[in-house]
């Protein structure tokens, strides 16, 4: 039994208000997953930027100080990336002015022990085991702006309590997932994707359905044709929130066993597995609110 709240503005004046709306939106999910907790935003100012790659690395001790890593990352990197790392609550933020696959092989030759949990141009991902709650007081959601968030309270049941098991997982540009239930055959599926040459961070069925989603749509697939497909691939019981850089998508399984709403504002779209995150949107009371049809894919772009 976990938490999934998200929230897709579609209007700029609520920017601003980002951080605030889930954080409010988070606290009334805590109870259905008091493990461990995940972030993601998108279009943060100060976290991310226009043509500069983010990555963001489990864990805010990396073993070498920041200094010395963004010393390393500059004898790698172009005399312009302007590397920067950053501690932010449980997390360390690594940018610089440079692709992500560029990015991504320096972050690995310097720290080759770290796990990366977010990658983009437009997302920063944060996660950490403990409150809910406090995980995203030590990194600040209240104050953030974006133009979508994700957030996840986990209660563990398909593998450990650990930071790296908690949810989003993020494994492609720009690409978050979070799942309320499990997957039943996540082990056939994995060993799959390992032979096809996917690498894993976790033993967590989530990451199994994450790197599946990637690979479809590495393949060409849409969000909406991704999604469809993994429902006639994955068995189980889940609720499922995708997010990209503009976009936004919401699945049940076949059954529709674990709980989730939706509220449609000509202001924003908003997610959570129970009524009460959404109780205090602004406008609620004029929302269209439902509950996704079992097996629908439902995808929103700004």
């Amino acid at each position: 039994m976990c938490g999934i709240a998200a929230l897709q503005l579609r209007n700029p004046s609520l920017h601003p208000k980002m951080g605030r709306l889930l954080s409010s939106m988070m606290c009334q999910i805590v109870d259905r997953g008091p493990d461990s907790a995940g972030l993601a935003v998108y279009n943060t100012p100060g976290l991310v930027s226009a043509g500069t790659s983010t990555f963001s690395l489990l864990g805010k001790d990396q073993g070498i100080v920041p200094e010395a890593i963004e010393a390393s990352l500059g004898e790698m990197l172009p005399s312009t990336a302007n590397a920067l790392v950053r501690v932010l609550g449980d997390t360390t933020l690594v940018t610089a002015a440079v692709g992500t696959g560029l990015l991504a092989k320096a972050i690995t030759e310097t720290l080759p022990a770290s796990t990366i949990i977010g990658r983009g141009e437009h997302v920063a991902v944060m996660k950490s085991v403990g409150h809910p709650m406090r995980i995203a007081a030590d990194h600040g959601l209240e104050s953030m702006a974006g133009t979508q968030g994700l957030s996840h309270t986990r209660m563990a049941t398909e593998s450990a309590v650990t930071a790296g098991g908690s949810h989003p997982f993020s494994v492609a540009d720009d690409l978050c997932l979070v799942h309320n239930g499990s997957f039943s055959n996540h082990a056939t599926i994995r060993r799959e994707l390992k032979r096809q040459g996917v690498v894993f961070d976790s033993d967590n069925d989530t990451e199994v359905g994450a790197r599946y989603v990637a690979s479809r749509l590495q393949q060409g697939d849409d969000l909406e044709t991704a999604l469809t497909n993994l429902g006639k691939v994955f068995d189980g019981f889940y609720t499922l929130v995708v997010t990209t850089a503009d976009s936004m998508a919401v699945v049940r399984d076949p059954i529709a066993c674990k709980p989730a709403i939706i509220a449609e504002h000509e202001d924003y779209v908003a997610m959570a597995s129970e009524y009460r995150a959404l109780a205090s949107l602004p406008g609620i009371e004029t929302a269209r609110i439902f509950e996704p049809e079992p097996g629908k894919v439902y995808t929103w772009s700004l």
